[in-house]
């Protein structure tokens, strides 16, 4: 499937890092996994690195799916607010996922750390009202957050303005966020993992899946098979067609990015995440070579031939409003592009099994605006299941929540 367009800035900046062998004998093993994104190779580092044999397969090359197109805003806020979660799940389990996900942070920031060139910094979050009407909301979530131990301040008009330089009714401030390139940091995962002897194959494309009670095979379209005791299918909104049933909607994320600025210019985007409470939202971010990277004017359209057509417009269209945001910040526009993406209906993933198949094989849909966030939840939380262990999270992120 094309996942993205356009021309993708991790990919293009990058290059092709490193390509893996195609599968050409069969295998076995403990879990394998379909997905050489950054929800795979997360994956993979944590069960390997607790003693399980893995191997991962990709359909096409390493990083080169959803994650050369994310934006890799790491946050711990999920796109539905706290307080409209706990009406859906309850304030318990809202609070639960709230802080789970300010908790993946600081374990990205350790995972992360083993690199010094995969973009990660510690960034803060200023989540603004986009209209006046929104400051009840912002007031609500933040008194529902501070209840529950997490770091975050409102912000005043005046003082969005004073501190920040642009207008908004008003918004909230909080310090557990960060940033990544989510395609380099794929590629040093795996390549670690390789070095430690994880077979890892691109260009495999799984073609058919068969169960039994103690094992998983998988076929590829070149008839050659992988049998393991568990299998995770972690191919981004692709994962989608293994299932029946619908769980998500698709929906697609535009994106452009600045040519190089001097770090003066960039003021507070230099260290802070920048999103809005409109749907869809736009925000903003910078890299470590002084770029800005903007998101957002999502849309329905998942057809690659439609979507890459609106790339440019969407891309003036994101300049034009960070300048109504930022009249005196000129950038120049170096790459946009486009990417598909699964939204599910509360903001929350999908980790685990489905009826459909059985114990043995494990979904890892890290759906929404939080996908790298909940990938380093769900690799915890997958391995807790294929150990047969409890998870905190289990109840809330698996697929029994649909039958609430």
């Amino acid at each position: 499937m094309d996942l993205k367009s356009g021309y993708p800035f991790w990919a293009v900046s990058n290059g092709l890092m490193q390509a893996f062998p195609r599968l050409a004998a069969d295998q076995h093993c403990d879990v394998a996994v379909i997905g050489g994104g950054i929800t795979g190779a997360l994956i993979a580092d944590e069960l390997a690195g607790h003693g399980f044999d893995v191997v991962v397969l990709e359909q096409r090359d390493i990083g080169w799916g959803s994650t050369a197109a994310s934006t890799a805003l790491l946050q711990y806020e999920i796109d539905t607010h706290l307080v409209d979660l706990a009406k859906r799940h309850g304030e318990t389990d809202a609070a639960l996922a709230y802080r789970a996900c300010a908790e993946a942070i600081d374990r990205l920031h350790e995972v992360a750390s083993a690199w010094r060139d995969v973009g990660f910094a510690r960034n803060r979050s200023l989540y603004y009202a986009s209209r006046r009407r929104d400051v009840r909301a912002l007031e609500e979530e933040h008194a529902a957050r501070r209840h529950h131990g997490l770091d975050v301040q409102l912000l005043s008009a005046a003082r969005v303005r004073e501190d920040y330089g642009f207008d908004a009714p008003a918004a909230l401030l909080s310090t557990q966020a960060a940033r990544v390139d989510p395609y380099r940091l794929t590629h040093r995962l795996l390549q670690r993992l390789h070095k430690q002897g994880v077979r890892i194959f691109d260009r495999t494309r799984v073609e058919d899946v068969q169960t039994t009670s103690r094992s998983v095979t998988l076929r590829t379209d070149t008839g050659i098979n992988v049998r393991a005791a568990h299998l995770v299918i972690a191919a981004g909104y692709a994962s989608q067609h293994w299932l029946k049933q619908r769980v998500a909607r698709n929906r697609s994320s535009y994106a452009v990015i600045s040519d190089p600025l001097p770090e003066a210019q960039l003021g507070f985007l230099g260290d802070t995440l920048l999103w809005e409470t409109a749907r869809p939202y736009l925000y903003a971010r910078s890299t470590p070579d002084h770029r800005v990277l903007l998101g957002g004017e999502d849309d329905a359209i998942d057809i690659p031939a439609k979507r890459d057509a609106r790339v440019q417009k969407k891309a003036r269209t994101l300049l034009k409003r960070l300048g109504t945001l930022f009249p005196g910040l000129a950038i120049t526009p170096a790459f946009s592009w486009a990417g598909t993406f699964a939204e599910t209906e509360d903001g929350l993933p999908f980790f685990g099994p489905h009826p459909q198949w059985g114990s043995r094989v494990q979904f890892a849909m890290a759906y929404g605006g939080n996908g790298i966030t909940y990938s380093m939840l769900g690799a915890g939380l997958l391995r807790a299941r294929i150990e047969r262990r409890r998870h905190p999270l289990w109840p809330l992120f698996s697929f029994q929540r649909l039958d609430r």
